[in-house]
């Protein structure tokens, strides 16, 4: 990647990095095109050709972005002592929610790159695809599986949790409307619901 990206004006940056996540996490990176990235993004494609080299240069850049961007704010949101399996979703989606207010495609285009299946895109990114999944192992170890009634399998209901705020998430971006302080509150509603009926 040319330097001279982070030259630019911030606002500008910001609307070349959202084309390229939206584009990559509704399409792939095989897809995903470069036409339909500088189209979303306002810009002439040599430009983009001038400052990140090719696509996977494109694609790459905005990975490793994405991971250093949502592990700062993992790390700044999520409290280092808590144990509780909802308190601690909570704080996750809350990191998750405070990303997607400036970068809206960040969290789908993170969730797509796991299922990514070009050799050329899962080779740029190879170096860092550890990074965020250490720092979420770090947030799975502080969960007391234990604190939970003996009936409850704590992996399984975990599971089923995830699948939910992907499924919730996925639904809301096919709403036009969609709001991450929304989609925030939505999944709160359900993790006490769920809470609720764990306890009771």
């Amino acid at each position: 990647m040319n330097s001279k990206f982070f030259d630019i004006k911030k606002e500008k940056q910001d609307r070349i990095i959202n084309a390229a996540l939206k584009v990559f996490a509704m399409q792939g990176y095989r897809r995903g095109s470069t036409d339909d990235i500088v189209k979303e993004a306002a810009i002439s494609k040599g430009l983009l050709f001038h400052y990140f080299g090719s696509k996977v240069g494109l694609y790459c850049f905005v990975y490793d972005y994405s991971v250093r961007f949502m592990n700062l704010e993992l790390r700044s949101t999520v409290d280092a002592d808590e144990t509780d399996l909802f308190a601690l979703m909570k704080q996750v989606e809350c990191a998750k929610m405070h990303a997607m207010k400036g970068y809206p495609y960040m969290q789908q285009f993170l969730n797509r790159s796991l299922s990514e299946d070009s050799y050329e895109a899962l080779l740029s990114t190879e170096e860092k695809r550890d990074a965020l999944a250490e720092t979420y192992a770090v947030i799975d170890s502080q969960i007391d599986y234990a604190a939970l009634p003996e009936s409850v399998d704590g992996e399984r209901l975990r599971k089923m949790l995830d699948f939910t705020i992907k499924g919730l998430l996925t639904e809301r971006f096919q709403d036009a409307s969609f709001q991450p302080e929304m989609l925030y509150e939505e999944i709160c509603g359900y993790l006490d619901m769920v809470r609720g009926i764990v306890y009771r």
